[in-house]
């Protein structure tokens, strides 16, 4: 269960830290776009959406650590999206899984004040415990969306390796100081993180596609990692992608599991299945 809106939430960093270590490493994406809803037999319309995205919840709500909903597929329908989306995030939690709201904003002040507001004021009905941002304004840009979760004992993750193919050519371009534009980011990441345990509330997204990452990823903080299932990543790569820092990865499958729908008992064993085998890669399997 979560907190009441008036009780102060622990740091995000250690609540992910107890929701990996009790309900497993994963985190499942909420990606309803119209080709999945398609094959879920559903209409491609706010009826759809909603039927699509309260199974996932009502289904995995209560096992699953992570839930990381994109913002753009509902933002697609207007309001009455938006609407959906406000009920999932509140459902969701309810049951006790963490919701990290995938919108990846960035601005410079008080329009990034205002993404802050919407996602990691405690008062707003999209509220999360975490959300992604884009730091290539300069990472002190997102200094309204740092103190705000640290307020909220919200967190945020900062892209910095992302997946996608295209990303390299910002990400991995070589800074003044010789070190690339990524490893800045993560250097950053690293001092908001200094001597927070068990993880800091700040992460980085680092795609679990990249191969070598090139870069140091000990941040203390937790690593997401898009990229698992239908974009060709599994969890049994991750130890090379990630090394040392492989604890802290928190892997996410979106289509690979929701493929699986409107199956309640298939979705479930899909989740069950993807979060066994990242105990086994990261080491922290039982028996």
């Amino acid at each position: 269960m979560t907190a009441a809106p008036d009780t102060p939430l622990a740091p995000f960093g250690a609540r992910l830290r107890h929701a990996m270590d009790t309900r497993g490493p994963l985190c499942v994406g909420i990606d309803p776009h119209a080709s999945l809803l398609s094959a879920w037999g559903l209409a491609d319309d706010v009826p759809g959406l909603e039927r699509f995205t309260m199974t996932v919840v009502d289904a995995l709500a209560g096992s699953t650590a992570v839930f990381k909903p994109q913002s753009a597929f509902f933002e697609r329908f207007g309001s009455r999206g938006i609407a959906v989306l406000e009920r999932a995030v509140a459902a969701a939690r309810q049951a006790g899984a963490l919701v990290l709201m995938d919108a990846k904003r960035g601005d410079i002040g008080s329009t990034m004040a205002a993404y802050a507001a919407t996602y990691l004021d405690k008062d707003s009905p999209l509220f999360c415990d975490a959300v992604t941002v884009s730091p290539y304004l300069g990472f002190g840009s997102l200094r309204p969306a740092l103190d705000a979760a640290r307020i909220s004992g919200a967190g945020v993750f900062v892209l910095a390796l992302t997946s996608n193919p295209e990303g390299a050519e910002v990400q991995r371009a070589v800074t003044a100081g010789g070190a690339s534009v990524a490893q800045v980011m993560l250097d950053h990441i690293a001092a908001e993180n200094a001597g927070a345990l068990p993880l800091g509330s700040v992460g980085a997204v680092v795609g679990a596609t990249i191969g070598d990452a090139g870069a140091d990823l000990s941040v203390n903080g937790p690593l997401l990692a898009p990229g698992i299932g239908a974009q060709g990543a599994t969890p049994a790569g991750l130890p090379a992608v990630f090394g040392a820092a492989v604890r802290n990865v928190l892997p996410s499958v979106s289509r690979d599991v929701l493929r699986h729908g409107p199956d309640v008992t298939a979705l479930r064993n899909a989740v069950s299945a993807y979060a066994d085998e990242v105990r086994v890669a990261v080491g922290t399997a039982k028996g």
